[in-house]
């Protein structure tokens, strides 16, 4: 064990020294699967991995702060998964509160929830809100928590949202219709005001967005890990950063 961990030191120092710094991602969105396969796997309950794949995350953002990436938006739970049995989805909600609640406490990262908190338990949502304000001055990494989330909801909300604004400056649906772009959306997202995600991480090995950042990703690259989350590691980030600067952006063309 102790020449295998020597060798991945060696191997993740050599991988980081040969990243660019002007190659390198400003945001990385990440979903974060496998927890659950993880805790069957090792003959523990559904909570366990949970916990364990809530544990993962501080030491994911400090590797993200390491290369100075701006914004990291971490999908922790869907609109879909809300509709779990209520034995597994209170006290993964639990665990989620815990761990924002942390985040905020470190004051090392600035708390942004993303999502339909009005779909929420009232506590997860106070909770949600309290670390965004906690954090609001923190100059530091902005983390984009993403509870209750579903990208196709995120798009309907930033459409509602648009029309209830033009609606009480008293625009006529005609007169919208005829200016409205695809900037007027953006600008209504639950991400407005950031850039959007150069790098999309799914662990676990399912390559599929499954509605994550619909919108915002149009343009972003791709990277697949077959590692579940619980037992993702810095050297499965870097490598995944690498292939993203080895790539050539085509932002669709």
């Amino acid at each position: 064990m102790g020449l295998r961990r020597l060798i991945y030191g060696l191997y993740e120092r050599r991988l980081a020294a040969s990243l660019s710094p002007d190659r390198l991602p400003r945001h990385v969105g990440v979903i974060l699967d496998g927890n659950r396969r993880w805790a069957k796997a090792m003959g523990m309950g559904v909570s366990t991995g949970h916990r364990r794949g809530a544990a993962k995350i501080e030491e994911f953002l400090g590797w993200c702060a390491e290369l100075r990436i701006e914004v990291v938006t971490l999908w922790l739970l869907s609109t879909d998964n809300l509709g779990r049995p209520a034995e597994e989805l209170v006290p993964l909600l639990r665990i989620i509160e815990d761990t924002v609640r942390d985040l905020a406490a470190s004051k090392r990262w600035r708390i942004h929830p993303v999502g339909a908190l009005d779909l929420l338990p009232d506590e997860t949502a106070r909770a949600l809100k309290e670390a965004e304000h906690a954090t609001a001055n923190v100059d530091g990494l902005v983390v984009n928590v993403a509870v209750g989330y579903g990208g196709r909801r995120e798009i309907a909300d930033a459409v509602r949202a648009l029309l209830h604004e033009h609606a009480s400056r008293g625009t006529s649906i005609e007169d919208l219709a005829n200016v409205l772009d695809v900037e007027h959306i953006a600008e209504h997202l639950y991400t407005k005001g950031q850039p959007d995600p150069d790098l999309v991480i799914r662990t676990s090995g399912e390559q599929r967005l499954s509605g994550f950042l619909l919108w915002q990703s149009a343009h972003s690259e791709l990277f697949f890990c077959e590692a579940l989350w619980p037992d993702f590691r810095r050297v499965d980030f870097l490598r995944a950063v690498r292939a993203y600067a080895q790539r050539e952006r085509r932002f669709g063309y």
